[in-house]
Formats: structure tokens, sequence, C-alpha cells
């Protein structure tokens, strides 16, 4: 699972309401198809536009603080974004999960960072073990017990990310989702310590970049994608988000 954020963990004095993680899953099966057909989408983006197989596509960054990319017309960036998240819902064996906090209705002592990624590791961890994910085999009767996942994410609070997950392998309190109490499920399908990734080496740390930046822009939208329909790019990612995780909402899952 490759993960990237958008908005800040910050209660006080932040500019952001919502904090968002978003995490794709890819069987390792899929894994270089999914590759090809980003460095496609990247070749085609370099013939359309001018945009350089080492150019970093950091959505927000690039419709407001463009840097060196500023060469390219502003439009023609969100086309680029537009054209990500159609390639996005297009790439095989793709699973994308969202947990969105709302700061507005959080104390102060809550945790956002540890709450968010807490649930997103749960939630990768719940749909491994009952194999909903994408698989090259789809009957389920026929598959291993025994696969795991990773979790691979942008530049982030590492120390206290491994030393979550590092909990939640031995002590992982679950509510009772029949509304009994509580237990500790620690977690036996994420092997290893979190494996930080520098987004601008990685397409598919893009990848989740583009899609939270979306989800941010569809839950409060900025000046500019008002005026350019930008807010309603999120959809186009509909064909992979990953329902089973949240079901009533789509596969985004809102604290």
């Amino acid at each position: 699972m490759y993960v990237d954020e958008s908005g800040d963990v910050g209660l006080v004095g932040s500019p952001t309401r919502y904090f968002i993680l978003t995490g794709m899953v890819i069987h390792e099966s899929y894994w270089m198809d999914a590759f090809d057909q980003l460095v496609a989408f990247r070749q085609r983006m370099k013939t359309l536009y001018g945009l350089k197989m080492k150019d970093e596509i950091h959505a927000s960054a690039l419709i407001n603080k463009p840097g060196d990319l500023v060469r390219i017309k502003r439009n023609d960036r969100l086309s680029i974004i537009r054209n990500f998240a159609d390639d996005i819902s297009k790439i095989p064996g793709v699973s994308i999960i969202n947990i969105v906090v709302d700061k507005n209705t959080k104390t102060s002592s809550y945790d956002v960072f540890e709450t968010a990624w807490k649930t997103l590791i749960q939630r990768l961890e719940n749909t491994i073990n009952h194999k909903n994910f994408p698989h090259p085999e789809p009957d389920k009767s026929l598959r291993t017990d025994n696969e795991c996942g990773m979790v691979i994410p942008d530049n982030t609070d590492d120390k206290k990310l491994r030393a979550l997950l590092r909990k939640m392998r031995r002590y992982n309190m679950v509510p009772s989702i029949m509304g009994g109490s509580a237990r500790s499920l620690p977690l036996k399908f994420i092997v290893e310590d979190p494996f930080f990734k520098d987004s601008a080496s990685s397409y598919f740390i893009q990848a989740c970049d583009t899609a939270a930046f979306l989800l941010y822009q569809n839950l409060q939208p900025n000046k500019y994608m008002i005026k350019s329909g930008g807010q309603n790019y999120f959809s186009r990612l509909s064909p992979v988000l990953c329902t089973v995780a949240s079901p009533r909402s789509g596969g985004i899952v809102l604290l």
C-alpha cells in the first residue's frame, strides 16, 4: 500500500480543515503492468504538455506553486491532473482507501496523525484478511491464507508511524462492530516496518498524492478548482475506490 496525505495534522492555527490519508493498494502480481501504465501516462504528458519524465506531479503545488513547472500553462497543469485521475482509475488491480479527519469536530486532545494512520492500517489488515482486494485468483476459496501487505508512505513522521505499526502488532484495541467491548486484535497481515519513499522518485506515491488532493478539493475546493470544475475530478476515481473499506461512503472512511 502506497500512501500520501493532503492537509496537515495540526488542530490549532491550522490552515486546513481536513487531514486526508490515501492508500493505494496493489497486489504484487499486478505491479509491473501498473508501473508500465504509469510510465506510458508520463510519456503522453511529456508529448502533450512538456512534462518531463523526472518532473514530480505534486498536485497542490502544480496548481498553486508550480516552481519550474510554471513553464506549463495553468490550465494544462490542471489537464495533467485530470488525465492522471483518469489513468489511475484504469490501473489494473488498484484499490484506493481514503481516510478523512474533519478537524473542526475534534477536541485538542485528539491525535489526528495516530488516529488516521491506525484507521488506514486497520482497513488494510481487514481487507487482506477477508480477501477483498483485487486478486489474480478471482475465486477466494482457491487463494492462500498467508498473503500479507507492506506499507510504503511518502516521507512523514517516520518515528511515530514506525512505533504505531510495531505497537499494533502486539496490542491493537479494535471496537466491536456489534456494539460489544473492544478487543485486542494484533496485526497479522502487515509485514515489516513502513518503507518510506520520496514522492519525487515514485509514480505510485504521486498517484496517491493526486487522489488525496482531489478528495480534499471535493470536500473544500479552492476558488480555481471551483471555477474550472476541478472540484468534481475526484469522481473520476470511482472505479478504483475500495468501497468494502467503508460501504456507506464510497470507500471514504470519515472520522
